[in-house]
């Protein structure tokens, strides 16, 4: 052989094994991150108008001097954000295991 013929060898069994592991270890699906973006908002959204409903009822039937509109409102937010972090911590760890279990395959 040749060396010519010998470095398309090469070049062309680098690429089938560039392919082979594209193939075997594929990508993020580019859905996820609106899928993401559709749990952090419900996880926050939901509390919230719970709240907002909640507090309205109760400044009807035991008014305060503060107004338990706003105060639930804000305990919403806070506790949808809450949430919102758990899923995002949850997210992550389940990422950072298949990224491990593909640097186990010898995957990069």
């Amino acid at each position: 052989m040749s060396r010519r013929d010998n470095n398309s060898a090469d070049t062309i069994r680098r690429s089938a094994k560039r392919l082979q592991h594209a193939r075997s270890n594929p990508g993020e699906s580019p859905l996820l991150g609106l899928g993401v973006f559709g749990i952090v908002g419900w996880s926050i959204a939901v509390p919230t108008v719970a709240g907002a409903f909640l507090g309205h009822w109760l400044n009807q039937v035991a008014p305060q001097k503060f107004t338990w509109t706003i105060a639930l409102i804000l305990a919403g937010v806070v506790v949808g954000g809450f949430i919102a972090g758990r899923w995002l911590h949850a997210l992550g760890v389940e990422q950072d295991r298949q990224s491990q279990g593909n640097k186990d395959k010898g995957g990069e």
